[in-house]
């Protein structure tokens, strides 16, 4: 039997051609655009007409817009790597972009049109991609890459929560953890499979030697240690119990990142930034423990979460696969290690920012132009490789 051939034959716009091509490209781009934005409301010099709070709103765009679009351009390049089947192509892919972008301009004017209106627009999206994907991985018969898809539903219903609990309560905090949580998540389940695996390809090809554990006993503890962690977090922020269990999963998580041989891959920053990003979810562990036991503020670890791990390693993510899929070799340029550079220095900052209070604004408004740069320059620097460049000898 010939085997199911990677693409359909497809000549439209290459943006189309491919989930990760729109997603990351206009996902990087809004990246870039919303930080810069919510600084501005921040100090005052602009408003939006949203119903959401200033906070709200920067926290909802960047969880359940930013993310989710990334997310949904790794699941729709992943799955048929997962399963034999055929990627999303042409006008189905359209509609799910379209859904997304109706999703952010409804946050953006949901003081006009409301907050139930902004909010089914808004929610449709993520809920749409997850039941693409169960769909595909249920016919691929790849039933373990089910819990991926089950996140993604969790942080689909966490979505809806937060413009529940932000209408109801005038601000968000228990969907906001929950968002987080079910991000972190994600990136421990599929970190700790493209991580080590990247990291052994390349070890084993540039620098033999240690290899990165295999998947065992250890990484299920780890993976179940930190879910515990996170749901008692979710619930109960701060305490003795909360923070002896985020304490015990910022130690797991360290682990398991040292397990993975990150050190001898210094010379492809490629791989190397993988186990950068990841780092900072011990760090984000470690962190939130802290605030648990009021000693720091509660923002530092979640912006070790958000900004450090979200950011670093979707960064890292959309930059490989994008070389990986576009036929490049798969190397860091000068502009691309210039680009991590500014997404881990936009990260620390902004964790500074949150440890020195004294010095937040500074330190915000350094982070957040730190955070433009990186993704605007992921988009000037991949931006026609993702819009007009078809795959090397395909149709797409």
């Amino acid at each position: 039997m010939a085997p199911i051939p990677r693409l359909k034959p497809y000549t439209g716009p290459p943006l189309f051609s491919y989930g990760f091509r729109p997603f990351f490209l206009f996902g990087a781009l809004y990246a870039a655009l919303a930080i810069p934005l919510w600084l501005l409301l921040f100090v005052g010099e602009i408003k939006l007409d949203t119903a959401f709070a200033p906070r709200d709103w920067h926290v909802h765009e960047m969880l359940y817009g930013y993310v989710p679009a990334v997310v949904t351009g790794f699941l729709l390049t992943a799955i048929p790597n997962w399963t034999g089947r055929l990627p999303l192509q042409g006008t189905p892919l359209i509609v799910l972009v379209a859904a997304w972008i109706c999703g952010r301009v409804a946050v953006a004017v949901s003081g006009t049109i409301g907050w139930l209106p902004a909010a089914a627009i808004d929610g449709a999206f993520i809920f749409l991609v997850a039941a693409a994907a169960a769909r595909e991985i249920i016919t691929g018969a790849n039933w373990r890459n089910l819990k991926v898809v089950s996140i993604v539903g969790l942080l689909a219903a966490a979505n809806i929560a937060f413009h529940l609990e932000a209408h109801f309560s005038g601000v968000a905090e228990y969907s906001i953890r929950l968002g987080l949580a079910a991000i972190v998540m994600l990136i421990t389940l599929v970190g700790g499979r493209i991580v080590p695996s990247f990291t052994r390809n390349w070890l084993a090809r540039e620098n033999p030697g240690r290899l990165p554990a295999t998947f065992g006993k250890f990484d299920v503890v780890t993976v179940g240690a930190s879910a515990i962690a996170l749901g008692l977090w979710i619930v109960r922020p701060t305490g003795a119990l909360t923070g002896a269990a985020l304490i015990a999963a910022a130690l797991l998580q360290a682990a398991r990142l040292a397990r993975w041989a990150g050190e001898r891959t210094i010379r492809d920053r490629l791989v190397l930034i993988l186990h950068v990003g990841y780092l900072f979810i011990p760090i984000g562990f470690g962190l939130t423990a802290a605030a648990a036991f009021d000693r720091v503020a509660p923002s530092a670890g979640i912006h070790a979460f958000a900004g450090g791990a979200v950011g670093i390693m979707t960064l890292a993510v959309m930059t490989r696969a994008t070389l990986g899929h576009t036929g490049h070799v798969l190397q860091a340029s000068r502009i691309t290690q210039a680009i991590y550079a500014a997404v881990v220095l936009s990260a620390l900052t902004r964790v500074c920012a949150a440890l020195e209070p004294d010095k937040a604004v500074l330190l915000l408004a350094i982070s957040g132009t730190l955070w433009a740069i990186a993704f605007a320059g992921f988009g000037l620097a991949y931006g026609r490789l993702l819009a007009f460049e078809r795959l090397r000898g395909a149709a797409a």
